[in-house]
């Protein structure tokens, strides 16, 4: 664990410059709009450690999948994120030499991201070896008003001496991903302006060909003032750079404002991307950067009055909670049904494709309960758009008659990772893109999104479970063979419990789907089952046989599903006599060795009971939970927040709480020590189901809501914000009591702690416990 960053209700603040986790740093300190996005990289020329990453949504290179011995059903390529134009970039010389932080002596050093007004600010003081000392100061913001916007005021402040200072704003699209093969670059440039303070490249990707313009325009001022200065342009293929040289006097400031603008052909016409670069550009430029921030700032004002967690007495956890809401509400708009939310979103070009089952199992709840509706439908949207590319995905493998796999790994409906095991055995998320349709329909009320497009998702995955299993001459049951789990450091078992649960629930699930279409929308279901080949007699009779005949790992002495096959031929040893020097485990042990231990990687079985909790009874929960957590190493950042809710519902408040600190702090804490690659954005959203599904209890039963709250020892209360329906709710928990406020007209019947109440528009009511 790192701790070097300092707890503040709303910052993120290093206070000294710790160059040793400066790649860390940018992870944390990154920026996004939903459109754009960059590490928390300096403006100036930096020589230590460092990733260097811009990206614009949507934008993706298919590389050449690279694989030892190919098999029919690989991928044809990986989708990299792309490292796009380093548009923010400033080049500071004092008297010819160039300032860079790895290279001096620094006096001073803070900076701090500003959750709740969306900045990255910056400012330190440092000395060349010649003894000159200066002092910097940078705001940075990417626009969510104007997506493809992002401004920069930049100061530069000679202390001690007199001198030039030449500064040097720049757009380089000559960049290259971490990741490439064989050191290979993704973009050919197209079109180059530079003329005065303002200049444009326009570059695409090799392969997709996608278009994109990055550009900058700039003024400058002196102490405060609009200085005129002479300017001096360089331009070379992918490359643009505009300087000038200000005579300064001591402590006289420095400041361009620097304006930058990133459009992609996802959204223009590629032959007039340049021109609207510049319109956009422009217009930005007269606004100015005082009215952008101010605009800014109240659009995030907006987010969180709708987002907001707030906690007492724990600045620790409260700095966490709101460091996870902030990258989540920057990452995803909602506005544009084409995206989706990457595991690293902005943060760094780790993981190939924008799209995990993660998105369906620890994002959608968030955005169901904090934003309005059509963000969380659009999230299906992105998959139901896909469900052409599942069947073909599916078809490759084998399976016929409109039965569809979603990809692992996707940017654009295709599969694109290429770890077999992985792959084409983690076939569990198409059980999660199915439930995301019930969960989605549950919250939110929505049926009419069943008729069709939710009924068509569910009939191909339908189909899908109805062909993966085979029948078992010897159990006399249905299995469901060569699966991974949630649980990774596992790989082709049979008859995960997780995967047979999903897909028995899955079948059961699209045949109530049926009988509500069939009662509520008989010529939207005939017309589906036509487009499909829906033979409803003869599937469905299947399907029940399945559901009926479904084999699950059972053991009968300790009265527990069973992870899969075999896993009682695990030397059974808890995970706390693991040398704390061999963790995580996946950085110190072979594959072989994890695969042969019992060690869990993320909630499996609990996966499971998390989602079906009404199912089963509060023992029965706790009984898997008592053997499975002990044995789970928590090196996925998607376990502990299944784990924090599992214990806030069984009674396990110290263990809930110590789960769910874990889950807030991952990324600030490093707690797996990968931070530098980029955050963790979708556990995040498992975050907020940790808070608020785990602490606050939050559950929908028969279409109404259920709240039942835990406070953690230590904190003297909290709150937090839901949409619900049509309602607007704060919902505060305090010692021995509950307070909820309906902050909307309509009225809303619920249940607090099991005592039923309707809150009237408008109004608070009080509930002791």
């Amino acid at each position: 664990m790192k701790n070097y960053l300092l707890h503040d209700e709303w910052k993120i603040i290093e206070d000294g410059f710790h160059p040793e986790n400066n790649r860390i740093s940018e992870s944390i300190f990154s920026l996004g709009n939903g459109r754009m996005g960059g590490r928390g990289n300096f403006e100036e020329k930096y020589s230590g450690p460092s990733l260097q990453g811009n990206y614009v949504a949507g934008v993706y290179y298919p590389d050449k999948t690279r694989v030892g011995w190919w098999k029919n059903g690989y991928p044809e390529y990986f989708a990299k994120v792309l490292n796009a134009a380093n548009w923010m970039g400033i080049g500071v010389k004092v008297d010819g030499e160039e300032l860079d932080l790895d290279q001096m002596l620094i006096q001073h050093f803070r900076r701090e991201l500003n959750m709740k007004e969306g900045t990255l600010y910056r400012t330190f003081t440092a000395s060349f070896k010649n003894g000159k000392k200066v002092k910097v100061t940078s705001l940075r913001f990417l626009s969510i008003v104007n997506p493809e916007i992002g401004a920069i005021r930049f100061t530069v402040q000679p202390l001690n001496f007199e001198g030039k200072i030449t500064l040097t704003p720049f757009v380089d699209f000559d960049v290259m991903n971490e990741d490439s093969n064989y050191d290979e670059k993704f973009w050919v440039g197209e079109y180059l302006e530079n003329i005065g303070n303002e200049g444009y490249l326009t570059a695409h990707t090799k392969k997709t060909r996608f278009l994109v313009c990055s550009g900058m325009k700039y003024h400058v001022q002196l102490d405060g003032k609009d200085h005129a200065v002479r300017i001096e342009n360089e331009s070379r293929e992918k490359y643009i750079e505009s300087s000038f040289t200000i005579a300064s006097k001591q402590n006289q400031e420095i400041t361009l404002f620097k304006y930058g603008v990133n459009t992609s052909s996802e959204y223009y016409t590629k032959s007039k991307l340049a021109f609207e670069s510049k319109e956009l550009l422009n217009n930005a430029f007269e606004v100015g950067f005082d009215h952008l921030l101010k605009d800014h700032v109240a659009a995030w004002a907006e987010k969180w009055e709708t987002s907001d967690i707030q906690i007492e007495s724990d600045v620790a956890a409260q700095q966490g909670i709101r460091f996870n809401i902030f990258q989540l509400n920057q990452t995803y708009t909602g506005e544009d049904e084409r995206l989706n939310i990457g595991p690293k979103g902005f943060t760094g070009e780790k993981y190939g494709g924008t799209t995990y089952w993660d998105t369906e199992a620890y994002c959608l709840p968030f955005f169901m309960a904090t934003a309005p509706q059509e963000v969380a439908q659009n999230l299906l949207i992105y998959r139901y758009k896909h469900l052409d590319q599942a069947i073909e995905n599916a078809s490759k493998l084998g399976f016929k008659n409109g039965a569809a796999l979603y990809p692992m790994v996707t940017i654009n409906g295709e599969e694109c990772h290429n770890e077999w095991e992985i792959t084409f055995e983690e076939v569990h998320r198409n059980g999660a893109i199915a439930y995301a349709i019930y969960n989605y329909i549950r919250y939110t009320g929505d049926q009419h999104y069943l008729a069709p497009r939710g009924f068509e998702v569910l009939l191909a995955i339908s189909r899908f479970w109805s062909q993966r299993v085979n029948w078992s001459e010897l159990k006399q049951q249905y299995v469901m063979l060569g699966v991974t789990g949630p649980n990774e450091y596992e790989n082709n078992v049979n008859n995960n419990w997780h995967t047979n649960n999903m897909a028995v629930w899955t079948l059961r699930y699209t045949l109530e789907t049926i009988a509500y279409l069939k009662e509520n929308h008989p010529n939207i279901y005939q017309e589906a089952c036509k487009r499909h080949a829906f033979d409803e007699s003869a599937e469905t009779k299947r399907w029940k046989h399945i559901i009926d005949h479904m084999y699950f790992p059972w053991d009968e002495s300790r009265q527990i599903y069973l992870q899969q096959d075999g896993f009682l031929d695990k030397e059974l040893i808890p995970a706390r006599e693991i040398d704390p020097a061999q963790r995580p485990i996946s950085q110190h042990w072979s594959w072989d060795r994890i695969l042969r231990s019992p060690y869990i990687k993320q909630a499996d079985v609990l996966q499971s009971l998390f989602w079906f909790e009404d199912q089963y009874n509060s023992d029965f929960i706790a009984r898997h939970f008592d053997f499975y957590e002990p044995l789970t190493v928590h090196e996925s950042s998607l376990s502990p927040c299944i784990h924090t809710i599992i214990a806030a519902k069984i009674g396990r408040p110290e263990k809930a709480y110590e789960m769910y600190l874990r889950t807030a702090r991952l990324d600030l804490d490093n707690y797996n020590n990968d931070t530098d690659d980029g955050l963790h954005i979708t556990s995040m959203g498992g975050t907020w189901m940790a808070f608020v599904i785990g602490l606050g209890g939050l559950r929908v039963l028969n279409n109404q809501l259920h709240l039942n709250p835990i406070l953690p020892k230590g904190w003297s209360g909290y709150a937090f914000k839901i949409n619900f329906r049509k309602a607007h709710l704060k919902i505060r928990v305090l010692p021995g009591k509950v307070e909820i406020s309906n902050l909307s007209d309509p009225e809303i019947h619920l249940s607090v702690h099991g005592k039923l109440l309707t809150l009237q528009g408008h109004s608070v009511q009080t509930i002791q416990e």
